[in-house]
């Protein structure tokens, strides 16, 4: 309808929601990203012996944790099998198992169409967890701010990331970014393990822009205040 529009084009839509997709061109592209293997609707469930426990199950295409929980990361092949039942049951869609990689949870976020600007990198701390808790992004995490109170979880600028590391984040965001065909504005999540090898966990384009998410609070850490930030998403959407 040639009608200017925020956000993602449908090409780049399309292609980050599917996280075996996305993660298999990123791939193609040696970026980084944890083994995995996709369970449809109606298969049996069987572990490809590359896939090494444990492991994280979730929706192949649902986005804001939709279905994770503590029982989402599982140590043996029945928790697997039960798993993978319980997202094709309580979500309706295919599930993806893919390893679990301990370490930081990153989140980059870029703006832009051609010409990209990152973002300051961001992180989710886990401070007070129960024990024996999994410090993952779980549904109830990213969404009960009770929770995330009680629990310590923690948004802001990353420290004591070595500057090489921190450079590497920024430029993987930025191709994944590109590969993927994403414009407008997305956020890119990662796992940064022990060795500070960034692996990419998720792409999300149009991410919530509320004033006080933590995309509109990267934005104001880079001298971006929101009105500007908003106005230029609306510019890249009338650039095309």
């Amino acid at each position: 309808m040639r009608v200017p529009y925020t956000g993602c084009n449908p090409r780049g839509l399309m292609l980050a929601r599917g996280k075996d997709l996305s993660k298999t061109l990123v791939h193609y592209h040696r970026i980084p990203v944890p083994a995995f293997a996709v369970f449809p609707i109606g298969r049996k469930v069987k572990r490809p012996r590359r896939l090494a426990m444990p492991l994280i199950v979730k929706s192949v295409s649902e986005d804001a944790s939709w279905g994770i929980s503590q029982q989402s990361v599982v140590d043996s092949d029945e928790k697997l099998a039960e798993r993978v039942v319980f997202i094709h049951e309580r979500i309706g869609t295919a599930a993806i198992a893919e390893q679990y990689i301990p370490g930081r949870e990153i989140y980059v976020g870029v703006l832009g169409n051609e010409r990209l600007r990152a973002l300051p990198v961001w992180e989710m701390q886990f401070t007070q967890l129960a024990e024996g808790a999994w410090p993952i992004a779980t549904e109830k995490i990213k969404h009960d701010t009770n929770y995330q109170e009680r629990r310590g979880i923690l948004h802001g600028p990353a420290q004591d990331i070595a500057p090489e590391i921190y450079t590497r984040i920024h430029t993987l965001a930025k191709r994944i970014y590109r590969t993927l065909g994403l414009d407008g504005y997305a956020r890119i999540d990662f796992r940064v393990d022990s060795k500070n090898r960034p692996y990419i966990l998720e792409v999300n384009p149009n991410p919530c822009l509320e004033p006080n998410a933590g995309f509109a609070a990267a934005c104001a850490q880079a001298g971006l205040p929101y009105d500007e930030f908003i106005e230029d998403i609306v510019r890249a959407a009338l650039r095309g």
